[in-house]
């Protein structure tokens, strides 16, 4: 068996990026940038009024001095002209100040009669004014790889980028095996149960902005398994679920091995997840998780989505761990690093992290109910309440 972060190091080794392509900015958001954006112009391009008011001359704010309104100037219609002395002119938020002008006293402090106005005797400080390149300038930039927020798209926008070069989805099959299991929506047999894995691994997937196509379930048949490899043609990410263990009706290994399977490990010291697997099968990269629920998500969290992030261009990194005070005594741990399902919760310097007092790898209820995953270090001396433990937060995308 190998390390957690061993395991990690040959999958994100196996995962390299899977190209570009150019889609236009209204598809963009949540996508990865591939390629730096160059704003062509400034932001604002012209020194913009930022208040409904009027604007003047500054060295005329002073209270009580009346001024002549010698026009108006309304967002997006240039006034034509120059303010000279003793004039002012109606203006509204994001118009372009006139010439002559260097300040906006907003409608509140004037007083209007005609087109004569009154300054109030209480102006305030600010300038009221947007000057021109104040957000960004022609020529300036957003970097890239950066997975691109809603902000982000509206500042690529801004920059008048009306199409985006962003990292191509990867596409990942999954296959589920075993006899026992039914898809969602049938009866099984009361020997069978509901597959589950593959469901939860496909919203996982597709919430880091990959694709995932759900493929037939894989019976503990060669041929069955075969054929649905074969449905796996063309995909970048081949995970499947289940049957990569070592028993009679284990053949993940063996009829991906019989395909060209280039093995990277197989089995780490980690719990739960111990049967993982990982290699190259054909142009694919081919991960093997452990069959029991709770394990498949947890490895599917630890590796799977870090896998995804470096073939997207992303930086190819574990999941961050967190600091927390342990919420109740622990006894100590043994040779496999272990992931326990845990509830954080707020606490006076650090949040509080309490695991679930059942961590059988079947139970998805306690998955579900789980914020985070507790990590205990291989062969860890008991701990105990209050003392800072490391975790890495669930239901959280990073």
């Amino acid at each position: 068996m190998i390390s957690v972060e061993e395991a990690l190091s040959a999958c994100l080794t196996l995962a390299q990026p899977v190209g570009t392509e150019t889609v236009p900015l209204a598809q963009a958001g949540g996508r990865v940038l591939a390629a730096p954006v160059t704003a062509t112009r400034d932001q604002p391009p012209f020194s913009a009024s930022a208040m409904d008011g009027y604007a003047l001359r500054d060295m005329e704010a002073i209270p009580g001095r009346r001024l002549k309104v010698v026009g108006e100037a309304p967002a997006g219609h240039y006034w034509q002209g120059t303010i000279g002395p003793g004039e002012a002119l109606r203006i509204f938020t994001g118009a372009p100040l006139p010439e002559g002008t260097d300040r906006v006293v907003i409608q509140e402090d004037v007083e209007r009669d005609g087109d004569r106005i009154t300054l109030s005797r209480s102006l305030g400080s600010s300038l009221n004014v947007r000057p021109s390149g104040a957000d960004f300038m022609a020529g300036d930039g957003m970097s890239a790889p950066r997975r691109l927020s809603p902000a982000d798209v509206a500042l690529a926008a801004a920059m008048n980028a009306p199409k985006l070069t962003v990292s191509r989805k990867p596409t990942v099959a999954l296959i589920a095996t075993g006899d026992e299991l039914v898809s969602p929506g049938e009866t099984p047999r009361p020997d069978q149960i509901i597959a589950s894995n593959t469901y939860g691994l496909k919203a996982r997937i597709e919430a880091e902005g990959a694709e995932a196509r759900l493929l037939p379930i894989a019976r503990d048949r060669r041929e069955s398994l075969e054929q649905v490899f074969d449905l796996a043609a063309g995909s970048d990410l081949i995970v499947t679920v289940g049957g990569a263990s070592v028993g009679d009706h284990d053949l993940v290994g063996e009829v991906a091995a019989a395909r060209g399977l280039e093995r990277a490990f197989y089995k780490i010291a980690m719990r739960p997840g111990k049967p993982l697997m990982a290699g190259r099968l054909g142009d694919a990269v081919l991960l093997g998780l452990p069959g029991n629920p709770v394990s498949a998500m947890v490895c599917g969290e630890l590796f799977l989505i870090p896998m995804l992030h470096a073939m997207m261009g992303l930086p190819g990194t574990a999941r961050p761990r967190l600091r927390a005070r342990l919420g109740a005594d622990l006894d100590a741990n043994g040779p496999r690093e272990h992931y326990m399902r845990a509830e954080v919760s707020a606490g006076d310097d650090l949040p509080v992290i309490t695991p679930y007092g059942r961590q059988d790898s079947s139970l998805l209820t306690v998955l579900s109910g789980a914020s985070g995953l507790l990590v205990r270090p291989v062969d860890a001396a008991r701990a105990r309440a209050g003392d800072i433990v490391e975790y890495v937060a669930l239901n959280a995308m990073f």
